[in-house]
């Protein structure tokens, strides 16, 4: 999916629509004592066995967020693109 890398958004800081840089979420660092992370190393341990009533589940696409950066203030917005998608962010020339 195309996006440009450059666009028009408002500012709440400066309250006026101004230029803003557009740039992709990236996932930040995870945290090993998280609940998430200590229910996988407890599933890890052990022969394991069979699991009844687990089943496979398909997939849903990831939600695609950018930064917005204001180039006069630096404030910057967060925003997710549409709905569900699989296909990756491209950033193409300005707007």
């Amino acid at each position: 999916m195309e996006f440009p890398k450059t666009m028009r958004a408002y500012n709440p800081k400066l309250k006026r629509h101004t230029i803003h840089k557009v740039r992709l979420v990236s996932k930040g660092r995870s945290r090993s004592m998280a609940i998430g992370n200590r229910k996988h190393e407890r599933s890890l341990l052990g022969h394991g066995g069979k699991r009844a009533g687990e089943k496979t589940v398909k997939k849903q696409g990831k939600r695609q967020t950018i930064i917005l950066e204001c180039t006069e203030s630096g404030y910057k917005q967060f925003r997710t693109i549409g709905t569900r998608t699989k296909k990756k962010l491209e950033f193409t020339g300005g707007s």
